[in-house]
């Protein structure tokens, strides 16, 4: 479960990651509170709320089994453990 976390606030960090190699690029300071201004923020915050609900549905559309598929659990056959399965 804490795969998923880290990966969507991975995901949510990426548009303020770019704007810092952005400003290193530049040789602008990248920690001076000027490079930062309030209107940057506000648009870097939206585009990584828009990268993350993009990336959770992704993940929800092509990730699991079909719908359509039945899922056997695992269980015990002869003595061996066999794997649950989805068919």
């Amino acid at each position: 479960m804490i795969r998923p976390v880290i990966t969507e606030i991975g995901i949510f960090l990426i548009p303020f990651a770019l704007y810092a190699l952005f400003l290193l690029a530049n040789k602008n300071g990248l920690l001076v509170q000027s490079s930062w201004p309030m209107h940057v923020l506000g648009g870097l915050t939206i585009a990584a709320l828009l990268l993350t609900i993009v990336s959770l549905v992704l993940l929800a559309h092509f990730s699991g089994a079909p719908p359509s598929s039945t899922y056997i659990p695992a269980h015990i056959e002869n003595g061996k453990l066999i794997p649950g399965v989805e068919k």
